[in-house]
């Protein structure tokens, strides 16, 4: 299920350039043979700084991307606390648990197949009053890599289960790592998505010492921040206690002596 409007796609200036580019330097080398050399060298500095930017998850070089919050939501005094990886049987319900216990709000970026294995847990972070977010259908370490037909193929399986699951298709879709290529945004656009990424996040997935990951994600901690968490994939403390566990009821502690709330990403940017 999607009934998410699609937008229209608008290529970014270093899309555009590279557009024009491509055709401009074959026209280049046909009319005059000897500038192969320079027609070759724009194209490939071109390809260099394409796949520069899909490697940087906070850049908006491939298309919109969200960073933090916008102004009306800070204003609030809000931030945005983001689960990546999920759902998790043996993490997300004690997740839950604590998030209810602070008053707390999340955006769950759940892959698709985790979320078709457990259904029960889709329907309980609805039920508390969260969010389910596209993270991919089967979350490919090389999905910067997939071509549009492929790109498409996982957002929108992903986008049919969760929608089926929750109730309401995802709004937001976070790529697996953050990276991404120049296809990406065409296809979000075309299923009505936005991505999303995250001012900070505390690496959790391979950090396994709490306090480390804490200091990461409170570090000039401010309304407008979107935190990223995984309950999924999650590294483990010497006690073999999952990271996120230990790092919420400090987090959650310190965002509230902020005066700061934490809502999901829909409530942000209504």
């Amino acid at each position: 299920m999607n009934d998410r409007p699609s937008r229209r796609w608008r290529p970014t200036p270093l899309i555009s350039a590279a557009l024009i580019l491509h055709p401009g330097a074959l026209a280049a080398c046909l009319s005059w043979p000897q500038s192969w050399p320079w027609a070759l060298g724009s194209v490939v500095i071109s390809h260099l700084a394409l796949t520069a930017a899909g490697l940087w998850p906070r850049s908006r070089l491939l298309g919109p991307n969200l960073t933090r919050l916008p102004p009306r939501s800070i204003a609030r005094g809000e931030i945005a606390l983001t689960i990546d990886d999920g759902p998790e049987p043996a993490v997300t319900p004690a997740v839950l648990d604590l998030l209810d216990r602070h008053g707390a709000r999340a955006s769950f970026f759940c892959i698709g197949e985790r979320a078709a294995a457990y259904p029960d847990l889709i329907a309980e972070i609805v039920r508390r009053g969260h969010a389910v977010e596209n993270h991919s259908h089967h979350h490919r370490h090389h999905f910067s890599l997939f071509g549009p037909r492929r790109i498409h193929r996982e957002l929108a399986e992903a986008q049919a289960q969760i929608g089926v699951l929750a109730g309401s298709p995802p709004h937001f879709f976070r790529a697996p790592a953050g990276l991404r290529n120049p296809f990406l945004e065409p296809v979000l656009a075309g299923l009505g998505l936005q991505l999303a990424s995250w001012t900070r996040r505390g690496f959790d997935t391979r950090e396994s010492r709490p306090e480390k990951v804490l200091a990461r994600l409170t570090r000039n901690l401010a309304a407008g921040d979107i935190l990223l968490l995984h309950d999924g994939h999650c590294a483990r403390t010497t006690e073999k206690r999952r990271v996120i566990l230990e790092v919420l009821p400090p987090l959650l502690d310190a965002i509230r002596a902020a005066g700061l709330r934490p809502v999901t990403l829909r409530q942000a940017l209504q």
